[in-house]
């Protein structure tokens, strides 16, 4: 039986892709950061899903639950890593605190280093494993590639992850290890869903208040009418599992979306959303 692990199944697309690739014959070594998730993800996947109880951010956490993963496997090899734990932090620039700005860099960066140098030698970087060589899929979003104001710092962290991801993938030539990134446009998830959390009173006295406003209205839009978290699971497992599988694949909702980040010239595109969110300049 082929096994993968999937950070951050708890919910949204980390859920999809396990419950996907239950249902197609593969084990899945799922984390979590809640007892409580794991005994819920337990009941609805029954004994092939496995938690695995760590913060993507604490090394030595991580490190135990490789082991764990190691000696489930009896010598044989890891078929996948799907790094998609994350986390959307939004502000401006001007007004974010530091603190706030490094967390987004935490989880959805060095995050992302720990899970891969824990699990890489199971993939076949260690040649005293029996099997054929993993993949390593990162999910990265169409913010790697366009950059959103007052998301200023997930957009950076998903610029970098895409930055860490191809020279990552040109590394595991060595081992015959593919790295392969899954953009998704809007997802329907949590994450953008916790936008109503978003205290915005702290930017009250900010020029960017009434943006701020409107973006957190823009981010509950996407957890409603972005794309379903199983549409994205779907390219997870094509990535997992093409016999040729290209390094990145960009899914959108919405053809416009797609236009607007790979066509029209970055100007153009400044000013489209500075109308949107109200961030042009005066007269």
């Amino acid at each position: 039986m082929r096994s993968v692990v999937i950070t951050g199944a708890s919910t949204g697309i980390g859920w999809a892709t396990t419950k996907l690739l239950l249902d197609r014959g593969f084990r899945v070594f799922g984390s979590l950061r809640r007892q409580a998730d794991a005994e819920r993800l337990g009941r609805e996947f029954g004994a092939n899903f496995i938690p695995l109880l760590f913060d993507v951010t604490d090394e030595a956490a991580v490190l135990a639950a490789a082991r764990e993963v190691r000696a489930a496997l009896e010598g044989e090899t890891l078929a996948g890593l799907v790094n998609n734990a994350g986390i959307a932090v939004a502000g401006p620039v001007l007004g974010l605190a530091a603190d706030e700005f490094r967390r987004q860099l935490e989880v959805n960066v060095i995050g992302v280093v720990i899970a891969t140098q824990a699990f890489a030698p199971l993939l076949g970087a260690d040649a005293s494993l029996k099997g054929a060589k993993g993949r390593i899929v990162m999910v990265s979003s169409l913010a790697g590639k366009n950059g959103n104001p007052l998301i200023s710092a997930y957009s950076a962290s998903k610029h970098a992850l895409e930055g860490f991801s191809e020279g990552l993938r040109r590394e595991m030539m060595l081992f015959g290890i593919d790295v392969i990134i899954v953009a998704p446009g809007a997802v329907k998830t949590p994450i953008w869903s916790k936008a109503e959390e978003v205290d915005v009173s702290a930017y009250r006295n900010s020029p960017f208040f009434p943006a701020m406003e409107r973006i957190r209205k823009v981010m509950l839009e996407l957890s409603k009418n972005g794309l379903p978290p199983e549409r994205v699971a779907q390219v997870i497992f094509g990535a997992l599992t093409s016999a040729s599988p290209r390094v990145r694949y960009q899914i959108t909702p919405d053809p416009m979306q797609q236009f607007m980040v790979n066509v029209l010239p970055k100007r153009m595109v400044d000013r489209i959303i500075a109308r949107r969110l109200g961030l042009s300049p005066p007269p």
